[in-house]
């Protein structure tokens, strides 16, 4: 399916889009960057990625802010937040043709049927990325934890490009994965993304430790856990306690992470609430599964971060908080 260097674009050129992006840059793909607030760091000095063992520099980069300048590509990989998916058709579409393939790496859920409002179905691919990213600063990545990647269809089973889209990100030096369920993949990652992601802000902007080091917190974590793990099993997927086990081992070995949303929250950006919290919430009370810690978490989320920018302005109650 890819030819040797194949053409990539990345929209949503953040932690995520950045560290993927430079890893396939690196190994010769011809990869194209969708930027905006990190075009002149980047374009002037390039990337840096910061790895525990590792640290390497990607630069020239092929930067651009329009992505009618780069054009169809053979793979897209969208690693926007689900909260700029208003934007997507406009940033997406022209990067798109018959033979595209488009990848996202986007939290939550409803991430793939919005893109299929414009992209075929069957040209539509999800990765859940557990991994550990952040950028510190513009244009530079620090990886906490190498984590891997699960790569589903958005239709169907896998296939022969499936397993091209894995060996690609492989040859990368990324371990990745396929994923026959692509819906199980999706409760999976929510098993770890629910509880962290929405305790790091209702505590306060806290650091995963923080949560730790709390017996309060790390019991609510839990059983934030077994709402998911019975939403999954009520869509048909059974998650085993020894995962919810795992997750929690992982996250005692992350020390001070900073989860993407509680960054999104103390910098008084937007927070992908619906996509992480509220989606997964309706998709399991659609099959009777009772929520209570979810619903509430959920609700003082929508209370606590930022709602979209109307008309150049936010709402009264959206003001940016500061950690406590």
């Amino acid at each position: 399916m890819f030819k040797d260097k194949p053409r990539v674009a990345i929209v949503g050129a953040g932690a995520i889009g950045a560290y993927y992006g430079c890893h396939l840059a690196r190994v010769g793909c011809d990869v194209h960057f969708l930027l905006r607030s990190d075009y002149e760091a980047v374009m002037q000095r390039g990337y840096i990625i910061r790895k525990e063992q590792e640290e390497f520099t990607v630069h020239p980069v092929q930067g651009y802010t329009d992505p009618r300048k780069i054009g169809p590509c053979d793979l897209v990989i969208v690693a926007l937040k689900s909260t700029a998916n208003r934007h997507l058709k406009k940033l997406v579409a022209p990067l798109v043709d018959e033979h595209t393939l488009v990848l996202t790496l986007q939290n939550g859920m409803g991430n793939t049927e919005k893109l299929a409002e414009f992209v075929p179905a069957v040209q539509i691919l999800a990765g859940l990325c557990f991994v550990c990213l952040n950028r510190v600063e513009p244009g530079v990545i620090e990886n906490y934890m190498a984590g891997r990647i699960f790569i589903g269809e958005f239709m169907g089973s896998y296939r022969q490009r499936t397993v091209d889209l894995v060996e690609l990100f492989e040859r990368a030096g990324i371990d990745c994965f396929f994923s026959r369920s692509l819906d199980e993949s999706l409760w999976r990652k929510l098993v770890w993304n629910i509880p962290f992601n929405g305790l790091a802000i209702a505590a306060g902007g806290v650091t995963t430790d923080e949560i730790m080091a709390s017996e309060h917190l790390t019991l609510l974590a839990r059983e934030l856990m077994k709402e998911v793990q019975a939403a999954a099993r009520a869509h048909g997927h059974e998650i085993e306690d020894a995962f919810l086990d795992s997750q929690i081992e992982e996250t005692r070995k992350m020390d001070a992470y900073k989860p993407s949303s509680m960054l999104d929250f103390v910098a008084g950006r937007e927070v992908e609430v619906e996509a992480i919290f509220g989606e997964p919430l309706r998709r399991g009370q659609s099959k009777n599964v009772v929520m209570p810690r979810l619903e509430t978490l959920y609700y003082l989320l929508k209370g606590l971060c930022p709602e979209p920018e109307r008309n150049g302005s936010r709402a009264k109650n959206s003001k940016p908080r500061k950690k406590a």
